[in-house]
């Protein structure tokens, strides 16, 4: 049943074995997948802390991985319209680019570009050459529009992204170049225009049909690993203030994306050494996942999920405290459990056994995995068996349990006698194991 796992503390080699067997499968899941990645100028200000993402940008290329990096460049431009004695004018979040600002944007981006470009330069130098990436390229792979006039102000030189050169951009990467798209575009007529980076990144995501889009960005407390676009548009919609406006717009640009078809949107914290690693090739991460379909969900077992549910099943089986299950009678009885599936691994199971002429059934197998346990999860499996239990016209459900009786009696399951079970499953009572009967009506 969901029980608290004991304490374990593993040595230094353990870990790291450990840690290899975790990010195997995510190495050969990822390699050749398009990811952009996003961050604003504020990631820049600390060039020490940036520098240690720079690594791991290169080492997740080198795995096979196709980056395409957008830089934005906000604190940047503004320190610059401000030594040129411009004052920074935004509308509805979005700056207002005059003329007489082109030269100070174009600066300012451009020494970004110029910074970032020779960070990671040296660090693919310094690569072993047996990785796949080989060199960084940037290039004018937008096609750009103005944003025009906007509640009755001009935005001017303030643009947005018209079309991606998808093809240009796939062939860079295919020659295992990491590609840096600045937040500049011109037009079709020349002009130049300053976009929003997460607009950029959003487009090209798009176009690209990247396999995820990631913002690296400044940290939010209490941010659930999941989201739903729900979630996020509930988050949104908090007047409290405890957004920044580059944490809100990364929250934006990540719903619009799901919505136009990027299936993972990631949110990872920036300042964090390493957690960009951990967030790709570990099954938990360390960020927050958006996405427009659930990341966890319950559905009804298909023999594809024996060998999940056997994993689950056997330490308790062998412990006394479930009866044990061949894998025979597993393949009998497949369409009586459901399990929890969580980007592709089976963390928990539960078994509904109907009794259709005493209008009851038995719930039985109840297991959630030991690294999930106190999310929830037994309490979900276990209403989600009661509203099937209902759909067949059942009054009530039964369970038999030797150690988890605390649960089920705060979930409304009171102490039922041998006799008021089904004659059948009155016969099968091990006497041995003495176990505490319990019902639930429904």
């Amino acid at each position: 049943m969901d029980r608290e796992p004991a304490a374990v503390i593993l040595s230094p080699q353990q870990v790291l074995v450990q840690g290899l067997r975790d990010a195997v499968p995510y190495i050969r899941e990822h390699e050749g997948k398009v990811f952009v990645v996003a961050f604003g100028g504020e990631a820049l200000d600390d060039p020490e802390s940036f520098q240690r993402v720079v690594r791991d940008l290169v080492l997740i290329a080198d795995l096979g991985v196709r980056l395409v990096l957008v830089p934005g460049a906000r604190p940047q431009i503004n320190r610059r319209l401000l030594q040129a004695g411009q004052s920074p004018r935004f509308q509805g979040g979005l700056r207002i680019t005059d003329f007489e600002m082109i030269d100070p944007v174009t600066e300012a981006v451009g020494a970004l570009q110029f910074d970032l470009l020779s960070w990671l330069s040296t660090r693919l130098s310094m690569s072993s050459g047996s990785g796949l990436a080989q060199r960084v390229l940037t290039g004018n792979f937008l096609t750009a529009r103005p944003m025009g006039i906007i509640d009755g102000v001009d935005l001017g030189f303030t643009g947005a992204v018209r079309r991606v050169d998808v093809e240009g951009v796939r062939d860079a990467l295919g020659d295992g170049s990491i590609v840096v798209q600045s937040n500049l575009g011109f037009s079709p007529t020349g002009e130049l225009f300053n976009l929003r980076a997460e607009d950029v990144a959003e487009a090209m995501a798009v176009s690209l049909g990247a396999d995820k889009l990631i913002f690296l960005t400044d940290p939010v407390d209490d941010l659930p690993s999941v989201m739903s676009l729900v979630d996020v548009r509930m988050l949104l919609d908090r007047t409290d203030g405890g957004l920044s406006d580059e944490f809100r717009m990364h929250l934006e640009s990540a719903t619009h994306a799901c919505t136009r078809g990027v299936d993972r949107v990631h949110l990872v914290d920036r300042d964090v050494d390493g957690a960009l690693l951990v967030e790709l090739f570990t099954r938990d991460g360390s960020g927050t996942l958006i996405s427009a379909e659930p990341f966890e969900k319950i559905r009804s077992a298909t023999l594809d999920d024996i060998g999940g549910i056997v994993a689950l099943i056997e330490p308790l089986e062998l412990a006394g405290v479930l009866v044990r299950r061949s894998r025979e009678q597993l393949e009998l009885e497949i369409e009586r459990f459901v399990v929890i599936e969580r980007d592709g691994d089976t963390i928990g199971c539960a078994a509904l056994y109907p009794y259709p002429e005493s209008s009851t059934a038995e719930l039985a197998a109840l297991v959630v995995h030991p690294a999930y346990q106190r999310g929830g999860r037994a309490g979900r499996l276990l209403a989600f068996l009661e509203s099937r239990a209902r759909s067949l016209g059942l009054r009530s459900v039964f369970l038999l349990s030797t150690q988890t009786m605390a649960f089920f009696k705060e979930k409304g399951f009171v102490d039922e006698n041998l006799s008021g079970l089904p004659g059948e499953r009155q016969v099968l009572y091990n006497f041995k194991r003495n176990s505490r009967i319990f019902r639930k009506w429904l």
